[in-house]
Protein backbone atom coordinates (compact mmCIF):
# COMPACT_ATOMS: atom_id res chain seq x y z
CA UNK A 1 0.00 0.00 0.00
CA UNK A 2 1.32 3.42 -0.97
CA UNK A 3 1.97 5.92 1.81
CA UNK A 4 -0.02 9.11 2.11
CA UNK A 5 1.64 12.12 0.52
CA UNK A 6 1.72 13.73 3.99
CA UNK A 7 4.32 11.19 5.08
CA UNK A 8 6.74 12.58 2.47
CA UNK A 9 6.32 16.28 3.34
CA UNK A 10 8.90 16.15 6.14
CA UNK A 11 11.60 15.08 3.65
CA UNK A 12 11.05 17.92 1.15
CA UNK A 13 13.85 20.47 0.84
CA UNK A 14 13.24 21.46 -2.77
CA UNK A 15 10.25 22.80 -4.70
CA UNK A 16 10.10 22.67 -8.51
CA UNK A 17 7.24 24.42 -10.30
CA UNK A 18 5.92 24.82 -13.81
CA UNK A 19 4.59 28.30 -14.65
CA UNK A 20 1.62 28.25 -17.03
CA UNK A 21 -1.26 26.43 -15.36
CA UNK A 22 0.50 26.33 -11.97
CA UNK A 23 1.77 29.81 -11.10
CA UNK A 24 -0.78 31.19 -13.58
CA UNK A 25 -4.27 30.03 -14.48
CA UNK A 26 -3.02 29.00 -17.90
CA UNK A 27 -4.74 31.87 -19.68
CA UNK A 28 -2.86 34.25 -21.92
CA UNK A 29 -4.16 37.73 -22.68
CA UNK A 30 -2.83 39.13 -25.92
CA UNK A 31 -2.52 42.89 -26.37
CA UNK A 32 -3.05 44.66 -29.70
CA UNK A 33 0.74 44.75 -30.08
CA UNK A 34 0.98 40.98 -29.66
CA UNK A 35 2.37 40.99 -26.12
CA UNK A 36 1.21 38.01 -24.07
CA UNK A 37 0.20 38.81 -20.50
CA UNK A 38 -0.15 36.39 -17.59
CA UNK A 39 -1.57 36.82 -14.10
CA UNK A 40 0.10 35.41 -10.95
CA UNK A 41 -1.25 35.10 -7.42
CA UNK A 42 0.50 37.22 -4.77
CA UNK A 43 -0.23 34.58 -2.10
CA UNK A 44 1.83 32.13 -4.14
CA UNK A 45 4.53 34.81 -4.30
CA UNK A 46 4.59 35.21 -0.53
CA UNK A 47 4.86 31.45 -0.06
CA UNK A 48 7.74 31.24 -2.55
CA UNK A 49 9.61 34.07 -0.80
CA UNK A 50 8.99 32.43 2.57
CA UNK A 51 10.32 29.07 1.39
CA UNK A 52 13.47 30.76 0.07
CA UNK A 53 13.91 32.74 3.28
CA UNK A 54 13.64 29.51 5.29
CA UNK A 55 16.40 27.90 3.20
CA UNK A 56 14.41 25.74 0.79
CA UNK A 57 15.49 25.33 -2.82
CA UNK A 58 13.05 26.68 -5.41
CA UNK A 59 13.36 26.00 -9.12
CA UNK A 60 11.12 26.95 -12.03
CA UNK A 61 11.00 24.83 -15.19
CA UNK A 62 8.73 26.12 -17.95
CA UNK A 63 8.26 25.74 -21.67
CA UNK A 64 7.48 29.45 -21.85
CA UNK A 65 10.03 32.10 -22.72
CA UNK A 66 8.40 35.27 -21.40
CA UNK A 67 10.98 37.63 -19.91
CA UNK A 68 8.27 39.34 -17.82
CA UNK A 69 7.63 36.02 -16.06
CA UNK A 70 11.36 35.63 -15.45
CA UNK A 71 11.55 39.16 -14.06
CA UNK A 72 8.65 38.51 -11.66
CA UNK A 73 10.24 35.28 -10.41
CA UNK A 74 13.66 36.91 -9.98
CA UNK A 75 11.92 39.69 -8.03
CA UNK A 76 10.72 37.02 -5.61
CA UNK A 77 14.32 35.86 -5.16
CA UNK A 78 14.20 32.77 -7.38
CA UNK A 79 17.49 32.33 -9.24
CA UNK A 80 17.05 28.87 -10.76
CA UNK A 81 14.72 29.49 -13.69
CA UNK A 82 14.71 27.34 -16.81
CA UNK A 83 12.78 28.97 -19.67
CA UNK A 84 12.02 27.30 -23.00
CA UNK A 85 12.26 23.83 -21.45
CA UNK A 86 10.11 21.60 -23.64
CA UNK A 87 11.73 18.42 -22.29
CA UNK A 88 11.61 19.22 -18.59
CA UNK A 89 13.51 16.16 -17.37
CA UNK A 90 16.78 17.55 -18.71
CA UNK A 91 16.78 20.82 -16.73
CA UNK A 92 15.54 18.93 -13.67
CA UNK A 93 18.50 16.53 -13.90
CA UNK A 94 20.88 19.46 -14.41
CA UNK A 95 19.43 21.27 -11.38
CA UNK A 96 19.69 18.11 -9.26
CA UNK A 97 23.33 17.66 -10.31
CA UNK A 98 24.29 21.29 -9.62
CA UNK A 99 22.90 21.19 -6.08
CA UNK A 100 23.53 17.50 -5.41
CA UNK A 101 19.82 16.88 -4.76
CA UNK A 102 18.16 13.54 -4.18
CA UNK A 103 14.75 12.69 -5.69
CA UNK A 104 13.33 11.88 -2.24
CA UNK A 105 13.77 15.53 -1.21
CA UNK A 106 12.03 17.06 -4.23
CA UNK A 107 8.42 18.10 -4.78
CA UNK A 108 7.33 18.91 -8.35
CA UNK A 109 4.09 20.67 -9.25
CA UNK A 110 2.89 20.64 -12.84
CA UNK A 111 -0.39 20.60 -14.68
CA UNK A 112 0.03 19.20 -18.19
CA UNK A 113 1.57 16.39 -20.22
CA UNK A 114 5.14 17.81 -20.45
CA UNK A 115 5.27 17.71 -16.63
CA UNK A 116 4.74 13.96 -16.38
CA UNK A 117 8.36 12.82 -17.00
CA UNK A 118 9.89 15.07 -14.30
CA UNK A 119 7.06 14.18 -11.92
CA UNK A 120 8.11 10.56 -12.27
CA UNK A 121 11.70 11.47 -11.30
CA UNK A 122 10.91 12.98 -7.89
CA UNK A 123 9.48 11.78 -4.57
CA UNK A 124 6.36 13.91 -4.52
CA UNK A 125 4.33 14.72 -7.64
CA UNK A 126 1.66 17.38 -7.10
CA UNK A 127 -0.71 19.36 -9.28
CA UNK A 128 -3.43 22.02 -9.19
CA UNK A 129 -7.10 21.01 -9.11
CA UNK A 130 -7.51 21.95 -12.79
CA UNK A 131 -4.59 19.87 -14.10
CA UNK A 132 -5.26 17.49 -16.99
CA UNK A 133 -6.55 14.02 -16.13
CA UNK A 134 -3.30 12.27 -17.07
CA UNK A 135 -1.34 14.40 -14.60
CA UNK A 136 -3.90 13.97 -11.83
CA UNK A 137 -3.71 10.20 -12.33
CA UNK A 138 0.00 10.07 -11.42
CA UNK A 139 0.04 12.71 -8.68
CA UNK A 140 0.51 11.97 -5.01
CA UNK A 141 -1.42 15.15 -4.17
CA UNK A 142 -3.99 17.18 -6.09
CA UNK A 143 -4.44 20.62 -4.55
CA UNK A 144 -7.93 21.87 -3.85
CA UNK A 145 -6.78 25.12 -5.51
CA UNK A 146 -6.54 25.78 -9.24
CA UNK A 147 -3.44 26.95 -11.05
CA UNK A 148 -2.88 30.66 -10.50
CA UNK A 149 -5.32 30.57 -7.59
CA UNK A 150 -3.11 29.56 -4.67
CA UNK A 151 -2.09 25.95 -5.40
CA UNK A 152 1.58 26.86 -4.95
CA UNK A 153 0.85 28.49 -1.59
CA UNK A 154 -1.20 25.43 -0.61
CA UNK A 155 1.63 22.92 -1.04
CA UNK A 156 4.43 25.16 0.23
CA UNK A 157 2.45 26.00 3.35
CA UNK A 158 1.79 22.30 4.02
CA UNK A 159 5.48 21.43 3.79
CA UNK A 160 6.62 24.37 5.90
CA UNK A 161 3.98 23.69 8.59
CA UNK A 162 4.99 20.03 8.88
CA UNK A 163 8.61 21.08 9.33
CA UNK A 164 7.86 23.94 11.75
CA UNK A 165 8.97 26.57 9.25
CA UNK A 166 5.63 28.34 8.73
CA UNK A 167 6.14 31.28 11.08
CA UNK A 168 3.25 33.70 11.36
CA UNK A 169 5.57 36.40 12.75
CA UNK A 170 7.85 36.76 9.76
CA UNK A 171 8.48 39.50 7.27
CA UNK A 172 9.10 38.08 3.82
CA UNK A 173 8.84 41.51 2.24
CA UNK A 174 6.81 42.40 -0.82
CA UNK A 175 5.36 39.48 -2.66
Amino acid sequence: MKKSYKEYLKDITTFVFDVDGVLTDGSVMITTTGEMLRKMNVKDGLALKTALKKGYNVCIITGGTNEGVKSRLRGLGITDIYLGAHYKSEPLEEYMDIYNLKPENILYMGDDLPDIPPMQQVQLATCPQNAVAEVKAICDYVSHKNGGDGCVRDIIEQVLKVKGDWDLNFNAGND
